[in-house]
């Protein structure tokens, strides 16, 4: 069809998504191999498999987030993170890594005992209607990115991967925009479900995304509903929905079912908890008392630099983590 419409590459999707956040987040896509030491991992990590005072919840950081304190090695910051107490981590450019990283960062996660969460499952089209137009060859591509996606979950032990349905398509009705969506997750789902992958459904704010199709929990929910899959679930970005329309206890509640993974992040500003006006401490004891045991993304930049604000962030993290 035509020309082809302007796309983000996942390489550039951090500083895409989040150019307003700190250097200490968008610095996370441009690791590269050649970064990486030649040790798996550092000596004080060899007796030290589990930290004594690990987090409650699965609170996930990710790569740039603790740099000053860890040093540009990738591995050397997921031991790091480790070390802190977290077991658990994401990383949204992880599809666009090499595979000789990939299998090294799974292995280090693998021996520290940190769990993968999300990662970028495909190219998001932030000014076209690629999902939303129900056009045949953008539907191809997505089907044939998520297979891809498929083998990179296998390689580093992932169950979850981020989906974004792209702009909306400003010449149909949303009705039929709706039925594109969900007909694209439903073949989706159809290559997933085998593999015991889950792709998780983004809704953004139209602050910082203006135009997207996808905005709030509830037509997350809607959609999930209908392509009725183990495989198609909600990523609840608390951040995100702050914006949209808060309430957010009530919300959670409303789409608890569909919900599979969280993500984290205060407002205003988008940085850790305690930096703005969420209520952290009540939102996550709600969540554990539903019983949620797996991943909360920390997406958000550190409120402040060095690796001052680095230990600020893990501070304020043991502020709000549930006790036993």
């Amino acid at each position: 069809m035509g020309q082809k419409p302007a796309i983000v590459h996942l390489q550039d999707l951090s500083m895409k998504r989040r150019d307003f956040l700190s250097h200490s987040f968008s610095a996370a896509g441009t690791l590269t191999l050649g970064a990486v030491g030649t040790n798996l991992f550092s000596p004080q990590d060899q007796n030290q498999e589990h930290p004594s005072d690990r987090f409650q919840l699965k609170f996930a950081p990710h790569l740039g987030m603790f740099r000053h304190s860890a040093g540009k090695d990738p591995i050397d910051q997921l031991n790091f993170m480790a070390d802190q107490g977290f077991h658990a981590f994401e990383d949204n450019g992880m599809k666009s890594r090499s595979l000789e990283l990939q299998t090294k960062m799974a292995a280090a996660m693998e021996k520290r005992g940190l769990t993968m969460g999300v990662f970028v499952a495909h190219q998001i089209y932030w000014k076209e209607p690629n999902l939303a137009s129900g056009k045949a060859d953008w539907r191809a591509e997505f089907l044939a990115q998520i297979k891809e996606s498929i083998e990179v979950a296998k390689r580093v032990n992932a169950k979850w991967m981020t989906v974004v349905p792209g702009h909306v398509d400003l010449r149909q009705d949303m009705g039929y925009q709706t039925a594109n969506v969900i007909e694209s997750l439903k073949q989706a789902s159809a290559l997933l479900e085998p593999h015991g992958l889950v792709m998780v459904l983004e809704p953004l704010n139209f602050r910082d995304h203006p135009g997207l199709f996808l905005t709030k929990a509830a037509q997350a929910f809607e959609i999930c509903r209908s392509v009725n899959s183990p495989a198609c679930k909600i990523l609840f970005d608390i951040y995100h929905q702050q914006i949209m329309e808060g309430n957010l206890i009530p919300n959670i509640e409303k789409a608890w079912d569909e919900i599979a993974y969280f993500q984290i992040g205060d407002n205003p500003g988008r940085k850790e908890p305690t930096t703005g006006e969420i209520n952290y401490a009540n939102v996550f004891k709600y969540i554990h008392q539903k019983g949620f045991t797996d991943i909360l993304g920390m997406e958000h930049g550190n409120a402040r630099e060095g690796a001052e604000g680095e230990q600020a962030v893990i501070d304020a993290y043991r502020s709000v983590d549930v006790r036993n």
